[in-house]
């Protein structure tokens, strides 16, 4: 062992202009992340922006690392009223994206059909693929998807955290 190695970076730096050098030039091992296709997304879907931002912040701020998964929001602002619109929830969903698939969590039942239609054209709305929606409580499914998220949990996982959240008893 030591010594060089013989190595094909999965992100060089700075790109030879001739690739026969990267078959002669010895180079030290290094492997660097390959940016942007590592963690599932987590969308919330609220009547407020206010809101979805506030459970966002919180759940980021529960899981303690400084590292949260990509957590998006989808609301109106107060001059709009409240809701939410298939445009905001694409957008989002399309912002968290990292190629590992999006949970989409939701507030009320508006939300919920909202997000049923968006997913009903996703094509059409530019969504990732995969994106789900879960059936899970707003605010304790957020914590427990981002929780989950931003442990390298798959989107089944993602889903089935979030999901969990109503057998969970408060009293």
């Amino acid at each position: 062992m030591g010594g060089e190695a013989e190595v094909v970076t999965l992100r060089p730096e700075d790109e030879p202009e001739d690739t026969a050098v990267l078959e002669t030039v010895p180079r030290p091992l290094r492997v660097l992340p390959l940016a942007g296709l590592d963690r599932v997304g987590v969308v919330l879907v609220s009547h407020s922006r206010a809101v979805a931002e506030a459970v966002a912040a919180m759940a980021a701020d529960l899981l303690g690392t400084g590292d949260p998964a990509p957590v998006a929001t989808a609301g109106s602002v107060p001059e709009d009223g409240l809701g939410t619109g298939p445009a905001l929830v694409a957008a989002a969903a399309r912002e968290v994206d990292q190629g590992m698939g999006v949970a989409v969590i939701v507030d009320l039942d508006g939300s919920v059909g909202t997000v049923r239609g968006v997913l009903a054209a996703a094509e059409a709305h530019g969504l990732p693929f995969p994106v789900r929606l879960a059936d899970a409580p707003f605010v304790e499914g957020a914590v427990a998807a981002v929780a989950t998220a931003s442990a390298g949990g798959d989107l089944s996982a993602v889903i089935e955290a979030a999901e969990d959240c109503y057998v969970v008893r408060k009293l």
